[in-house]
């Protein structure tokens, strides 16, 4: 033919032998020849479309090391990024915020992206204190935590401060929870032993006006009552037959 003609039901853009449309379109050219004969052909361009991409993570927040679960629809074959991963569903453990982008591609060839919101939570910084930090059996230590917004002690408390009265020397462990996330401290609490006194008197029996020597050791420091007399030997005089108590302190 000498010339040709091309109408289109929904032409966008037409150049010589060259269409751009955005929806599947029919075409009809009219062909002419040098003697004026006219013929016609009908064909179709078929536009597939892009894929429409559903991302979601599950869970949309993660804690510091934990991981969440992208799953992604609409295409026939997927690719995540950052991390360059296939397929779906993919499990990352972000170390921050982080937008993860899909890349799905249909069975037609077509390529479509999305993207979902990874939020990242960091652990809290617990601590662990104890006041004080050494006790005598019988005594009574407090642990406080600090550093979350709730706590849990391994004494079974949840408050943010307890009190304990160890037998021996421990340790405790808080776990302390903020926006979700957790981490742990420990603190040890020591126990020293109470002093064990040996008492005497010499002699142990005494005539009215007589002297008695009292003795104690075991410690470092003492007191005798009654008559508060300090010092591990004390001289008494009673007028009646006594009790003495010694009391005594140890280095700790």
């Amino acid at each position: 033919a000498s010339s040709y003609t091309l109408v289109g039901t929904s032409i966008i853009s037409l150049s010589p032998d060259i269409v751009n449309p955005t929806t599947s379109t029919a075409y009809t050219m009219n062909a002419t020849n040098a003697f004026g004969c006219v013929s016609s052909k009908v064909f179709t361009v078929i536009v597939n479309p892009t894929p429409t991409l559903i991302l979601t993570a599950s869970p949309s927040s993660v804690c510091a090391g934990f991981t969440t679960q992208l799953s992604a629809t609409g295409a026939s074959t997927y690719t995540w990024s950052p991390g360059s991963l296939p397929g779906t569903p993919v499990t990352v453990t972000p170390s921050a915020t982080t937008v993860y982008t899909a890349t799905g591609t249909s069975s037609a060839g077509c390529i479509g992206t999305s993207t979902v919101l990874v939020t990242y939570v960091p652990n809290p910084t617990v601590t662990a204190s104890a006041s004080p930090t050494a006790i005598c059996i019988g005594a009574l230590a407090t642990l406080t935590g600090s550093g979350a917004t709730t706590y849990s002690w391994s004494t079974g408390a949840t408050s943010t401060t307890v009190a304990v009265s160890p037998t021996n020397t421990s340790v405790y462990t808080v776990t302390g929870t903020a926006l979700g996330c957790k981490s742990t401290a420990t603190v040890q609490v020591v126990v020293n032993p109470l002093p064990v006194l040996t008492a005497s008197a010499s002699p142990s029996a005494v005539c009215p006006g007589g002297t008695s020597t009292l003795s104690g050791s075991g410690g470092i420091s003492y007191t005798w009552n009654p008559g508060a007399l300090s010092g591990a030997n004390a001289a008494v005089s009673p007028s009646t037959t006594t009790i003495y108590t010694l009391s005594g302190s140890s280095a700790f």
